[in-house]
């Protein structure tokens, strides 16, 4: 019999898909055809994003929800603007490091009430639909209130992926969340389980439970979420396993819209939400990477330059991103030339560096993610996310909302920037991206709308995904198709909690489909390899692209083999 974790061994082959009037990317073919029904509709590339997005609310829960944080950035093709949404929630009032610090906790708690801040997407949501979109929220999260009431079969991945979170649900004996385990003796994830167990690839599966909050929401908007029966039942609940949320915090809650930070690499700019995001290591890479001819290199060269390059982006990224509306950060100084040239010269062409430190730019930093760009060649890329596998595993009890655990980004020493505070933003992984022409009559056109879900691995995909494409010069879908790396550490500091070792020069992850050569000289070089394959290829990061022709207006499509979805277009 084979082996359910061979489900990643990508043996067949996926097309770009190609279209003129829409297209939409993401995880699960359900989710892409709620947001292309939205495009055929009449609605644009907001409204569609957002129904996309509210499906894959209900088939795949573990991954995202009313209970997390969003991103977007929005391209708008009149004006050739974009603007950036964050939906991410901020730290309770009550919230209290010192408690922490004299309690002996040395790191965040992942999954107690602790590592709760207030859920910032359906605000982001509402707010993404006011600005942007043409249809109302009630229209948008129709077919994800259908199909968690009529039911929907459990893909792949997901079903793997649930079958690992149900001891964290039911908070069995077998499992530890690492901090106090106080709580109900019933917990009430068992509303996100069969009979206590998770349901299977190709089972139907009905969410009642959450389609009653999407129809709330549907009905009174962001009002029920946040200051009305949703807020309060949240805020118990947060605090019977130990956690400050409170109904003031959630009626406090607003997003922002902040002016998005890019950088050049060849012919495009890149585009980030600024921090609390780690899209800063993107920018930060492609700025190292810039000095160097990649193109020109051999293989061995250029994958051992691009992992430099994203060590020393790494280490910048856990000094400096934090929340810029508590603590000033210097994001102009850090993507200048100047600097990029001062840390270029940090790395050695033949060596692997046994540390990665920040610089000082002031001396002379589970998800799913969904792409969509529409017939006028508006774009949304959209991000969505409750962290881990259904976050903390804290559902809201009679709700079917899974509450994320972003506040274990916050780091616990008092001096660094994302240090836990009442009322900030922590370190968050989930960046959505796009690239804009830059050079000649299309200067300022849409060239391509994208994202990679995977935590840390996000920056270091769209790396990758980006070298791919204008480097490399490989088709839309045979750039999300080649192997990765990852980087399997980051620097110390951050708050953020990855599975390897802490230090910088830390392993790197290699999936099967490298030249047996090129690995060999890797090594040579002194990196650590450590070869992943079968399932656990999902670490490597789910991505979708789509890509748009400023001449004609085609539109190529590409998703991820290592997750459920597709891209459809008309």
């Amino acid at each position: 019999m084979t082996d359910a974790r061979d489900v990643l061994a990508f043996r067949s082959r996926r097309p770009t898909v190609y279209a003129t009037r829409g297209l939409v990317a993401t995880s699960q073919p359900l989710a892409a055809l709620a947001g292309l029904d939205i495009l055929k509709a009449g609605g644009n590339a907001a409204d569609a994003a957002i129904a996309g997005a509210a499906m894959l609310a209900v088939v795949e829960p573990m991954m995202t929800g009313p209970g997390g944080d969003c991103f977007a950035l929005y391209y708008d093709a009149r004006s050739r603007t974009v603007s950036a949404l964050n939906g991410s929630g901020r730290a309770p009032a009550a919230a209290s490091l010192e408690s922490l610090r004299q309690r002996g906790v040395t790191r965040m708690p992942e999954y107690d009430g602790r590592a709760v801040s207030v859920p910032g997407a359906v605000a982001g949501w509402d707010d993404l639909i006011t600005r942007h979109g043409t249809l109302t929220l009630a229209d948008v999260l129709a077919p994800a209130i259908w199909t968690a009431e009529h039911g929907f079969p459990v893909t792949e991945v997901v079903a793997a992926l649930w079958t690992g979170a149900v001891s964290k649900l039911l908070r069995a004996p077998d499992w530890t969340d690492g901090g106090d385990s106080a709580g109900p003796e019933q917990p009430s994830g068992a509303e996100l389980l069969c009979t206590g167990r998770a349901p299977r690839a190709g089972e139907v599966v009905r969410l009642p439970a959450l389609a009653g909050t999407l129809r709330a929401i549907a009905a009174d908007g962001r009002e029920w979420f946040y200051r009305g029966e949703f807020a309060h039942k949240a805020a118990a609940h947060v605090r019977r396993y130990g956690g400050w949320l409170a109904p003031d915090d959630m009626a406090e809650h607003e997003s922002t819209w902040d002016v998005p930070i890019h950088t050049r690499y060849g012919a495009v700019e890149l585009y980030e939400c600024p921090p609390n995001g780690q899209g800063l290591a993107t920018l930060l890479a492609l700025g190292l990477a810039r000095g160097f001819d990649l193109e020109a290199l051999p293989a061995p060269d250029r994958t051992h330059l691009m992992i430099e390059c994203m060590r020393l982006a790494f280490a910048d990224a856990a000094r400096w991103v934090a929340d810029p509306h508590v603590v000033g950060l210097p994001l102009d100084a850090l993507l200048t030339d100047a600097y990029a040239e001062r840390r270029r010269r940090l790395i050695d062409p033949r060596h692997a560096a046994p540390a990665a430190l920040p610089g000082d730019p002031r001396d002379n930093s589970d998800t799913v993610y969904l792409s969509v760009v529409d017939a006028e060649g508006n774009a949304c890329s959209f991000i969505n996310s409750l962290y881990r596998a259904f976050g903390t595993g804290l559902v809201v009890p009679g709700t079917g909302v899974a509450l994320h655990n972003r506040a274990a980004g916050f780091a616990l020493d008092p001096g660094h920037p994302n240090a836990l505070a009442p009322g900030k933003r922590p370190y968050q992984t989930i960046i959505p991206a796009l690239t804009l022409h830059a050079l000649g009559p299309d200067a300022g056109a849409l060239h391509a709308c994208f994202g990679v879900v995977g935590g840390q691995q996000q920056p270091q995909g769209q790396f990758q995904i980006l070298v791919n494409l204008l480097t490399l010069g490989l088709p839309p879908q045979a750039a999300l198709d080649a192997p990765r790396w990852q980087l399997a550490a980051i620097p110390a500091g951050a708050g953020m909690q990855p599975t390897g070792a802490a230090e910088a020069g830390g392993r790197v992850l290699i999936e099967d489909g490298w030249d047996p050569a090129l690995l060999a000289e890797l090594e040579r070089r002194g990196h650590r390899l450590q070869s992943v394959g079968g399932y656990d290829r999902a670490s490597f990061g789910g991505a979708q692209l789509i890509i748009r022709d400023p001449a004609t207006g085609v539109l190529a499509g590409a998703s991820d083999p290592r997750l459920d979805g597709c891209a459809v277009g008309w």
